[in-house]
């Protein structure tokens, strides 16, 4: 096998670059259209499995037991099968290219469709997108790795597979292309983007080619007026204002479930929670697409599902209250999801918290009387709204929501209140929800090509170890004798343990190594000093060079987690590598 892929690089590496991309974006665009259609297929099969058969709303009692078994399930899984942490697929897409070269492991490129397909499918309240784009990005990096390509054709690869994972789920190719480019936030020039363009219509013609070509919201829209504008700019404030919530709410929930250390114990109080929830609001059973296309047509009834209260439908208020209750609870049923060993993503969620309350919004104001405005174009347009806010990424929104209908003609409306939604939270907010935690880490890439190429660097890959420990029991006699043989003018003093004592500095001591008489009295405890600073080999490069700055030297010892000395960091080595490096993500 190793021969064989060897056989196919040589031949693959032996054509222009710009030929040898578009096969092997071709290839990465099919197998993530392939992988969309298997997670889709896995979640409406659980589904149908488990609820195809309700009848009646009492049997919805089952809705107690569904997610949690679902989730049990996904956290065997990972703990006992691929032990490894799979979720938060977009998180990890990013923090791989940032801090493990675009490499991502081999088994990424299935164990989240199986994973998440239980979750999902089972009724766990998240998404299928983020899984999916986690797979999508590993099949084109270890197709690259196979093929022994570099860094640079690793991650537009992994751009390629994520862009076609939400080319295939959505039909949607721009989409595709503008989730790498402004979400995943790669710095890729234009002759790049082919490649990613490749990916994503060959995953999307993988979809229309098994799922026939009718949009995935199709629904009839009204035409765009411009007395709705203000309206617009109305629901693009406050789906900000309910970005905000989304974001901060999903990180505290899941960072305080996530501090408790017994795995089943969070299981059991997600699960519990979860069910509870699920059976007194069905919508927030699984993804929760189903409402959002019974609301499209106008069946807010339908959408409710299985509901053990249907008798309340009948007031006009009470659909509007039932589905503002969804908007704030579906971002608390997949913080449980994702808590309790589920796994999923926000991205779905995120369309269907915008579409529900784009319905409320605009339900609410014809109601009251006070104007008359389209549902169906309101809950569409709230679905941008939000995923501008929560992802702050408002061309994404725009154009995926315009492809997911089949048309341009919301697109006033959709740019309106998806810049508004994106400018109120941006207020609050400087990160999204996939970029918060890793931008704490220092681990984040941006568009700033400067500040991309300092966050690839490793600490680790820039430690000089070719300086010569002594101990601080040598006499000076004996440190001249290392001094003789050393190339460095600098010596880490260490204990027998590792641990580093302290540092002697050549040009401290120059003059004192010529006093002979002084050889077997004076000892290296007596001369050594301590260093003005020291750096972790797990700090980023950011914090390296915030203590070169701090310190204003040119060398910092590096120890490891338990203080052991390990090498030295220089900060010329450092701009050496920059530039190198900014070479690379500049794609020169």
């Amino acid at each position: 096998m190793n021969k064989f892929a060897a056989i196919i690089s040589n031949r693959l590496k032996a054509l222009p670059e710009s030929r040898m991309l578009l096969i092997l974006s071709f290839v990465t665009g099919l197998c993530s259209g392939v992988a969309s259609l298997l997670i889709k297929n896995a979640i409406h099969f659980f589904a149908w499995i488990l609820k195809g058969w309700f009848n009646t709303p009492a049997e919805s009692i089952l809705y107690i037991l569904y997610p949690g078994v679902g989730m049990l399930l996904s956290l065997l899984f990972v703990k006992y099968v691929i032990k490894d942490n799979i979720s938060h697929g977009v998180t990890k897409v990013l923090h791989s290219i940032a801090r493990n070269e675009s490499r991502i492991k081999s088994h990424n490129t299935w164990s989240s469709i199986a994973a998440s397909s239980v979750t999902i499918g089972f009724g766990g309240s998240v998404g299928a997108e983020a899984p999916i784009v986690y797979t999508g990005a590993a099949i084109g990096s270890n197709l690259a790795r196979s093929l022994g390509l570099s860094y640079k054709y690793m991650t537009i690869l992994l751009g390629c597979g994520a862009a076609g994972a939400i080319a295939g789920i959505f039909k949607a190719p721009l989409a595709g292309l503008l989730f790498t480019l402004e979400i995943l936030m790669f710095n890729i020039s234009m002759t790049s983007i082919v490649p990613l363009l490749v990916s994503t219509v060959t995953a999307a013609t993988v979809s229309f080619f098994f799922l026939g070509d009718a949009v995935v919201f199709s629904n009839t829209l009204e035409t765009f007026k411009m007395s709705n504008i203000p309206y617009y700019i109305g629901l693009g404030v406050a789906c900000g204002f309910i970005s905000l919530y989304f974001t901060r709410t999903t990180l505290r929930i899941e960072d305080k479930i996530g501090s408790i250390s017994n795995p089943y114990k969070k299981w059991f109080i997600s699960a519990a929670s979860l069910g509870i929830l699920i059976f007194l609001f069905p919508p927030l059973y699984g993804e929760g697409y189903s409402s959002i296309t019974a609301l499209l047509n106008n069946n807010p009834s339908l959408a409710t599902g299985s509901f053990i209260f249907n008798d309340l439908l009948r007031h006009e208020w009470f659909i509007p209250l039932f589905f503002l209750a969804i908007v704030f609870l579906k971002i608390v049923a997949m913080a449980f999801t994702n808590a309790g060993g589920g796994v999923g993503g926000t991205f779905g969620p995120t369309l269907v918290v915008g579409g529900i309350f784009g319905f409320v919004f605009s339900r609410v104001l014809n109601l009251t009387g006070i104007d008359s405005i389209p549902e169906t174009n309101f809950a569409l347009v709230g679905m941008a709204g939000l995923m501008a806010g929560v992802m702050h990424a408002p061309m994404t929104a725009i154009f995926l929501i315009a492809e997911m209908t089949g048309g341009y003609m919301l697109l006033t409306p959709l740019i309106i209140t998806s810049v508004v939604s994106f400018a109120t939270i941006r207020g609050f907010e400087k990160y999204s929800i996939y970029t918060k935690r890793i931008a704490r880490e220092g681990d984040l890439l941006t568009h700033d090509n400067d500040k991309a190429a300092l966050t690839l660097l490793k600490t680790c890959d820039l430690i000089e170890k070719d300086f010569t420990p002594v101990k601080e029991d040598y006499t000076l006699g004996m440190l001249t004798g290392v001094i003789a043989s050393s190339r460095r003018n600098l010596f880490p003093v260490t204990a027998d343990n590792g641990t580093l004592q302290g540092i002697i500095l050549l040009d401290e001591i120059r003059t004192l190594i010529f006093e002979r008489e002084k050889y077997d009295t004076v000892k290296v405890k007596d001369i050594m000093k301590q260093p003005p600073g020291t750096v972790c080999i797990e700090d980023s490069m950011e914090q390296v060079m915030n203590k070169f700055e701090i310190t204003s030297v040119w060398n910092l010892p590096v120890l490891d987690k338990n203080g052991a000395y390990i090498g030295f960091i220089s900060k010329s080595k450092i701009f050496s590598a920059y530039r190198e490096q900014l070479k690379l993500v500049s794609h020169e």
